[in-house]
């Protein structure tokens, strides 16, 4: 079971997919569900497999997209990177101090 910290920071990240949804570009918009989507299945498997931490979250869907990149065009590579970047920078506010 995923801790307390594990979980509010898994929203808090979910806010900036949340945040494009209603404010963002066209591009924005297809990055936040591209990447949403790896994010979410990420995110279950680190629930499934007892190992929910807030530092294994960014680095999973990084390698994720990067694994499945062949799928993508690079102009949309560029708006995927970009949303990668609001997303750590979203998670270094959000990462529990110790």
């Amino acid at each position: 079971m995923a801790s307390a910290a594990f979980n509010d920071y898994v929203q808090t990240l979910e806010t900036v997919f949340d945040q494009a949804v209603t404010e963002g570009s066209d591009d924005e918009l297809f990055a936040s569900g591209y990447l949403r989507g790896h994010f979410d299945l990420v995110v279950a498997q680190l629930e499934l497999n007892d190992a929910a931490q807030t530092s294994a979250v960014l680095p999973a869907v990084q390698a994720s997209v990067e694994h499945a990149k062949h799928e993508l065009a690079p102009a949309d590579m560029v708006h995927i990177q970009a949303m990668l970047q609001r997303l750590a920078d979203a998670a270094a506010q959000a990462e529990p101090t110790s």
